[in-house]
């Protein structure tokens, strides 16, 4: 076996310029892997992390009648006394956070611009409430007490050319069916970074929002975060489902999984053009071998070489061009992912609604794509030898030596 290496690495040593640039190609081929498999998986986990962050949590608890897509603002269809049950929740070991939120729909304008908003009522004093409070951008984040203030997002306030300072109409839908107009002034301007988020959503203090809305001491849902996600089914088993809805992470997020699995599947069929793409490089470069060394097989099989043996001579070559391939691969692939996972590539609004994708997105790399892409690779090189070891294997010894003179 060594001796058939030996050859190998000596046979591909006659033409070094044309071994190189095949195990570059193979490199960049697995380098484009790495990146692609970091960036789709850094996204997927960048988009659950923010929407569970900002908009879902890890549970939320509702009355059994509420329905989120109607954002219903009936007394029946709310939690009675929020902050009482939040206290008995946020009490169980493995939550977090545990605070009551008011959704209702209006729209917001000024001088001649409108725009409709969704309203969230919130508890300022809450931690949910850090990743608003860390990108307040301009202002002042809210007040518990504060009975004249809103916060927007950077996108809508440029929309609607505002400031930290500036009064604001504000109309909202509310229990009754009515809709009630109040003249707010814009506390703060904050930014998640999250376009599609940012540019819709106004924020003011629960006990604000339940004045306008005239919903009194109640709230939509109750938002709660768990000191490990793998724990939502077993808390939400444990919290009372007999008036109440409990959805997990998994169940309000269920676009995002779906999508998750789409762009898994997809990717796939990714990987393998680009493998294809990449052993054509090495099928040519080894077929190229064969007719340049046809005399040499021709001897080789006169003086008693097997076919087998002179196949594992290709595949031997194959395997050295992969291993070199896979090594600058990784090199030039671990740049790249560094890049996408420290600096990230700037795309702006995306515009697309359900999916909270960032102005950036950030790479991330596990080991099993690592190992597995990898894997891939060396496997596909090895399998580009077969059709030139077929050809060189059944070469005749007469016409081999006729051919090569």
């Amino acid at each position: 076996m060594i001796q058939l290496y030996k050859m190998a690495y000596r046979d591909l040593g006659r033409n070094r310029r044309r071994s190189f640039f095949s195990a570059l190609a193979l490199a960049m081929g697995l380098a484009l892997l790495l990146l692609i498999a970091s960036v789709v998986e850094g996204e997927m986990r960048g988009a659950m992390e923010s929407n569970i962050r900002l908009n879902s949590g890890h549970l939320q608890v509702r009355a059994a009648s509420y329905n989120e897509d109607k954002t219903s603002l009936k007394w029946e269809d709310l939690i009675e006394n929020p902050g009482e049950m939040a206290a008995e929740i946020v009490a169980l070991e493995p939550v977090k956070v545990a605070t009551p939120r008011l959704f209702a729909s209006g729209i917001i304008s000024s001088n001649d611009n409108t725009v409709g908003v969704r309203i969230i009522g919130i508890d300022p004093a809450s931690e949910a409430n850090a990743p608003f409070r860390e990108g307040m951008i301009s202002g002042d984040f809210l007040t518990a007490d504060d009975r004249q203030g809103i916060l927007l997002g950077q996108p809508l306030a440029e929309k609607l050319n505002l400031k930290a300072g500036d009064t604001v109409q504000l109309l909202a839908n509310t229990s009754n069916g009515d809709v009630d107009e109040q003249p707010f002034a814009v506390r703060g301007v904050y930014s998640t970074h999250i376009p599609g988020f940012d540019e819709n959503t106004v924020f003011m203090p629960l006990l604000k929002a339940q004045a306008i809305t005239k919903t009194e001491n109640h709230a939509s849902a109750l938002f709660i975060l768990l000191k490990d996600r793998a724990d939502a089914a077993a808390v939400a088993a444990a919290l009372p489902t007999s008036q109440y809805q409990v959805k997990t992470w998994e169940q309000m997020n269920e676009l995002i999984v779906q999508f998750e699995q789409f762009a898994s599947a997809y990717m796939k069929l990714i990987y393998l053009i680009i493998l294809a793409i990449t052993a054509t490089v090495i099928v040519n470069t080894l077929i190229m071998s064969v007719y340049e060394r046809t005399r040499e097989i021709g001897i080789l099989a006169a003086i008693g070489m097997k076919g087998s043996r002179i196949m594992a001579m290709f595949f031997a070559e194959s395997s050295l061009l992969a291993v070199g391939g896979i090594l600058m691969g990784l090199v030039i692939g671990g740049v790249l992912v560094y890049y996408a996972t420290n600096t990230g590539f700037y795309f702006g609004n995306l515009g697309i609604t359900g999916i909270m994708i960032g102005e950036r997105i950030y790479a991330s790399l596990t080991l099993s794509d690592m190992i597995t892409l990898t894997i891939l690779t060396f496997i596909v090189a090895l399998l580009a030898a077969l059709y030139p070891a077929l050809l060189a294997a059944r070469m005749e010894p007469v016409e081999a030596l006729h051919s090569g003179q």
